[in-house]
């Protein structure tokens, strides 16, 4: 699907270089492309990138969209085709890409509901190999945001007591997020406490500390202390659910919303330097700077909106059954941020005004947590194989004739196995000057190490491709001298000369 937003100043359902280039012929997609509601009419009337409605569909059905969710094909498709802004080769293509899709479904072999897809429910849906990609799904998702002295894993005794509090404790429909099916099975945070700590915790108590995530009031704190006082580990589930974050609904803060911090944070006062673990369950960045700066708060987890089987992938992490290896996909911002004008997407800083710039490619000023940033309980180290490189090029240069390799050996330093996502950034010169990032991500491999093993990961680069800088033009440059690749703390030079 094509959406609302640009890129360089190009609406995505307007881009031949993503939905065709990228989408297409790079990721091979067999199906169609579907504007989301409304994208092509924007085009038109809200962004003035194309000068008529007949060249916003024309546009859109030439950058390889099939199928518009909206009227604008219908009512200026034709006017577009008269004017000879659209052809019958073009209008083909969508039609053979829509069709191909309902001929592999048997759309058009008699019957449908006696066709391979026409009798599917739930016993179809609901298969132990589905559920086991939802739970495998969730636990892959999960982020290790914080973990001093290696609190996670919790240890596991019989003769220890376990509080769990929070107002997500007992999430299930909140733990899907915004557009979701059925669930074959809820799992609720607690229960899969509950379930993993069978057996080796006494006792698991629980209190909500606060109704719904809005907590609103602080009266049922006091109860959520008093369980934790009498407890040798505490388990916090926090977050957002829909009430805060949903289509058509922008927050206006970064904070947990009503008493949740201060539910936290009398937690935390009471700790007495038992383990405490804060779950946040959300799906866009929360200001944690309170619990990321406090001691007497281990570990943090991030989970997103783990989907149906959260509840267990969650309970897995914090027993050590799973070692998580997740990242966050966005900067979370401090809550300052939000004085930032959210119409405002440009995306460098601006010293004269004070503006600070958006995503980790150009904002220069203090994080809660950066892009791509996860720990794991596994502690692993990188280095480059390869030796700097050399590359001089010209204008003329095809890719195929300037890509090259770099090796990056990672190594797993631990006895246990685990997921890292080896992400390799490019620097260019003189980065943040005229226009240019402090560094933007490449490419990047999840690898699976078992204990105390290394293994190479390769990278095929093209310069023309991974190397260039964006400018305020929109139009991409390589720019000779000395560029880096980054991973981790390991930095590998690559000279480019350009005639």
């Amino acid at each position: 699907m094509c959406s609302y937003n640009r890129v360089n100043g190009i609406p995505s359902c307007a881009s031949h270089e993503f939905l065709t280039n990228i989408v297409r012929e790079q990721w091979h997609l067999d199906g169609y492309i579907v504007s989301d509601c409304g994208a092509v009419l924007r085009m038109y009337r809200d962004v003035s990138y194309a000068s008529t409605p007949e060249d916003a569909v024309a546009d859109a059905l030439h950058a390889g969209m099939d199928v518009e969710c909206g009227s604008y094909s219908a009512s200026h498709g034709q006017e577009a085709y008269d004017q000879g802004k659209l052809n019958e080769t073009t209008i083909n293509s969508s039609l053979i890409n829509q069709y191909l899709v309902r001929m592999r479904l048997g759309m058009f072999d008699g019957d449908p509901r006696n066709q391979r897809y026409g009798e599917l429910g739930p016993s179809d849906v609901c298969t132990e190999a589905n559920q086991e990609l939802a739970l495998e799904a969730a636990r892959q998702g999960i982020v290790l945001l914080k973990n001093d002295g290696n609190s996670l894993p919790l240890k596991r005794s019989s003769n220890l007591t376990l509080a769990v509090v929070g107002p997500h404790s007992k999430s299930s429909t909140d733990l899907l997020g915004n557009y979701h099916g059925i669930p074959c099975k809820d799992i609720t945070p607690l229960q899969g406490i509950e379930k993993l700590a069978g057996g080796s915790y006494g006792n698991v108590n629980y209190s909500p500390g606060c109704n719904e995530t809005t907590c609103e009031g602080d009266d049922l704190i006091a109860d959520a202390v008093s369980i934790s006082r009498e407890a040798d580990a505490i388990i916090i589930f926090a977050g957002l659910n829909l009430i805060q974050e949903r289509e058509k609904l922008d927050r206006t803060s970064l904070s947990l919303p009503g008493y949740q911090q201060k539910l936290i944070q009398a937690i935390a006062d009471i700790a007495n330097s038992k383990p405490v673990v804060l779950v946040i369950i959300s799906g866009g960045p929360v200001d944690l700077s309170f619990a990321k700066d406090d001691g007497r708060i281990q570990s943090i987890l991030w989970v997103g909106y783990p989907g149906e089987a959260g509840g267990q992938a969650i309970a897995e992490v914090i027993f050590g059954d799973y070692n998580p290896g997740g990242r966050t996909p966005v900067t979370w911002y401090p809550e300052s941020y939000t004085l930032v004008n959210m119409t405002d997407m440009h995306m460098r800083p601006n010293d004269t005004t004070g503006y600070p710039g958006r995503t980790y490619r150009f904002h220069t000023q203090p994080v809660v947590y950066e892009f791509g940033h996860g720990m794991s309980y596994s502690t692993f180290e990188y280095r480059f194989l390869s030796s700097p490189v050399v590359l001089k090029l010209s204008p003329t240069d095809a890719p195929q004739n300037s890509t090259f390799q770099v090796t990056v050996v990672v190594k797993n330093n631990s006895s246990r196995g685990g997921y890292e996502t080896v992400l390799l950034y490019s620097r260019p010169p003189e980065p943040g000057v005229e226009g240019a990032p402090l560094k933007q991500l490449v490419a990047f491999k999840k690898v699976h190490l078992i204990g105390n093993s290394e293994t190479q990961v390769v990278f095929d680069l093209d310069p023309f491709k991974h190397l260039t800088v964006v400018e305020v033009d929109g139009k991409h440059v390589l720019r000779s001298g000395d560029h880096s690749l980054q991973v981790a703390e390991q930095t590998l030079r690559v000279t480019v000369s350009t005639d």
